[in-house]
């Protein structure tokens, strides 16, 4: 499949009239296993693929390079569109923005996600103005593209210390007058927030799962409203904390029944066919 072709497929399933699931591969196997399983895009997840790699989540910690280099081993895995997660885009300013979506684009990508974050501890969130700037800019770079390119852009107050509403709408609303194809919220607490971004918000809304609302279902997120459902780095933590439990039942206890729950080499193997 063309590039411009799983790019027409990833914008379809935005405008569908259904909800869809993004899922989240840190690497070429589970993205085949996800494929496999019947999922319609994927999504790369800087956190799982920086474990993955032995190095901390942290603005900074991968560089652009090694995140084109990881996303094209995930675009390579499949015949499906996928997305990447590209931090903040690798840069402050506007202009390093539009080199990273360049840098999307011809390492096969069919959309990625900035982020409002910059990476300073003692100022994690760009200031508003500064955020849309930079979306404005990277709107400009999707559109000088030659196929299609969905570009989400996140507001990241919830993961930063900053429940704060208004602000977090005010820059929804500025990346959706900037011309970002969705806009996504992480941490945002209760299903009732969720509801009001997507009242608020014209464009497609993406939530994550795995961080808040605990307890949240596909339904739930229907019903107010999203439209995707991205998976962030919980598959990853999820594969990773079965090791780290099976690992320390073995220490503690000298027995290896942890190992019963694994996934048979039969059952791995067909998936990744």
């Amino acid at each position: 499949m063309t590039q411009a072709a799983k790019a027409a497929r990833f914008v379809a399933l935005h405008e569908g009239p259904d909800l869809f699931v993004l899922p989240n591969p840190w690497d070429p196997g589970s993205a085949k296993i996800l494929a496999s399983l019947g999922y319609q895009a994927l999504a790369t997840t800087s956190a799982g693929y920086a474990f993955s790699q032995g190095k901390l989540d942290a603005i900074g910690n991968l560089s652009r390079d090694e995140a084109m280099a990881h996303a094209r081993t995930i675009v390579e895995a499949t015949p499906l569109p996928v997305s990447a997660d590209l931090e903040n885009g690798f840069g402050d300013s506007p202009e390093a923005v539009q080199e990273t979506i360049k840098a999307a684009h011809n390492a096969g990508l069919v959309g990625c996600t900035i982020e409002d974050t910059s990476g300073d501890p003692n100022k994690p969130i760009y200031d508003s103005q500064h955020a849309i700037e930079r979306i404005i800019a990277a709107v400009e770079a999707v559109r000088a593209l030659p196929t299609a390119f969905v570009l989400t852009a996140r507001a990241e107050n919830y993961l930063h210390g900053r429940p704060d509403l208004d602000d977090t709408l005010l820059r929804l609303q500025g990346y959706e007058t900037a011309g970002a194809d969705v806009m996504y919220a992480p941490g945002l607490p209760d299903l009732a927030t969720i509801k009001t971004v997507c009242d608020t918000i014209n464009k497609p809304i993406n939530v994550v799962a795995g961080i808040r609302p605990k307890g949240a279902t596909i339904d739930d997120f229907k019903a107010c409203g999203v439209k995707r459902v991205s998976l962030g780095s919980s598959l990853a933590r999820v594969a990773i904390g079965s090791a780290i439990d099976a690992a320390r039942t073995l220490m503690d206890t000298g027995t290896f029944t942890a190992f019963d729950s694994a996934a048979s080499f039969g059952e791995i193997e067909s998936l990744l066919q």
